[in-house]
């Protein structure tokens, strides 16, 4: 070979460009699936540094691995900007949520008083006149709404120290990294889009300087090092175009702004709205005030009024059961009791869902909260999903040109 002009057909040199072109294509919609797939690790796991994708011999896309760093940094976010549980609990009103629970929670203390008092004192219970049974039924009624009310107001007070908001949504996404993979592609849809597409038109651009070089110099390392160029330089600039600049930039009367950033309103929305029904809906925050890592603070709480409550409601009662039971026995009845509200709150918690949700009016804040953060906040939303592993990103995409520069060369010209 060596220097020399007109050693190939002209269609040779015409398809540099549009081979160029699919190379940086392709690269760009390879490390975009390697980015979030596979979900788990695929292949023979000989060997793997533990936190990374890559390992011998397979791949777990990028995204599944690092759920737990990339969901930190994003809810890191969520929770000291866009978030706050005191603020958002406090939208409740406690008497309209004692009013929505109030008829669930007296079907449930007819229920265990009834039970309780046949375990501890079958025979005076049976025997007690129902006028004084109707009484108690009357004190439930008079004292539940005040029970809930005050209860809801103290968790009001202390509910940062009942729910962890960022300890939830991390462990909701560690749980489903699909779930991540759909937060990030739906909040970069239209930026994927842009990856894919300007992968060949930065490649073509490339492939003119490509062509130029090989009809004068068609050394066989022309090809693979040009693939690896496209690949490399494609998935760079793709990315910096995405991010950069993060305050607009006004260029010779052009408005210079990162593609993702100048979508900051429609991505809160869809941020926003996922992170919402997906995570951080009622039944979600109940369930971690039942059973997270801060639940036995609330239980200690929900206890103390349990208490309270428990001993207007038997008051009527306390004579006679004291004189057939012994002081003792009552206070372990009035502890059952207690303890049978604590342990079935969780069951009716439901009947206030639809006014919480309502309330708390979450997907509204976080959008509007997001939407008005600045642009060097706003970024952090998607950036991490490439910003952990920007560099493995890049260079996936020289690796895979070059390997298609090779084919090229093989195809066309040996």
């Amino acid at each position: 070979m060596g220097y020399g002009v007109g050693d190939y057909a002209l269609w040779n040199y015409i398809a540099m460009p549009f081979i160029a072109g699919g190379v940086g294509y392709f690269t760009n919609v390879m490390a975009l699936k390697m980015t979030f797939l596979p979900i788990n690790f695929w292949g023979l796991e000989i060997f793997r540094i533990e936190g990374q994708p890559w390992g011998l011999f397979g791949w777990q896309g990028i995204i599944p691995t690092k759920a737990y760093e990339m969901a930190t940094i994003t809810f890191d976010l969520m929770t000291t900007k866009l978030f706050n549980v005191r603020e958002v609990f406090g939208r409740l009103d406690p008497i309209q949520f004692s009013i929505e629970m109030e008829d669930g929670l007296l079907l449930l203390m007819d229920s265990i008083i009834e039970e309780v008092a046949m375990e501890y004192m079958p025979g005076p219970w049976m025997k007690l006149p129902q006028d004084v049974k109707d009484e108690i039924v009357i004190m439930t009624d008079r004292e539940s709404q005040a029970f809930l009310t005050d209860f809801m107001k103290d968790m009001q007070l202390h509910v940062e120290e009942m729910i962890d908001v960022k300890d939830m949504t991390v462990a909701a996404c560690i749980a489903n990294k699909p779930l991540v993979n759909k937060i990030f592609q739906e909040c970069g849809e239209e930026e994927f889009v842009f990856i894919r597409v300007s992968g060949f038109y930065f490649g073509f651009l490339f492939g003119c300087i490509q062509t130029i070089a090989w009809y004068f110099y068609d050394s066989p390392w022309i090809l693979p090092v040009a693939g690896f160029l496209v690949g490399w330089v494609t998935n760079y600039l793709a990315l910096k175009v995405i991010f950069r600049p993060i305050e607009p930039k006004n260029i010779c009367g052009y408005n210079l702004h990162g593609l993702f950033l100048k979508r900051q309103k429609d991505v809160s929305a869809t941020f926003a709205r996922i992170i919402c029904v997906e995570i951080l809906h009622v039944k979600a925050m109940w369930e971690a005030i039942f059973a997270g890592p801060l639940s036995a603070n609330f239980f200690a709480m929900l206890r103390a009024h349990t208490l309270l409550f428990t001993e207007k409601l038997i008051v009527e009662i306390k004579p006679i059961a004291v004189t057939a039971m012994g002081a003792n026995r009552y206070s372990e009845m009035k502890e059952a009791i207690a303890q049978k509200v604590i342990d079935k709150i969780p069951s009716i918690i439901d009947q206030s869902y639809e006014y919480t949700q309502e309330t708390l009016q979450m997907e509204a804040t976080i959008r509007q909260k997001m939407q008005e953060l600045p642009s060097k906040e706003f970024e952090g939303v998607l950036h991490p999903a490439f910003e952990e592993d920007e560099i493995t990103l890049i260079a996936l995409g020289g690796v895979l040109g070059a390997l298609v520069g090779v084919i090229q060369l093989y195809a066309f010209f040996i």
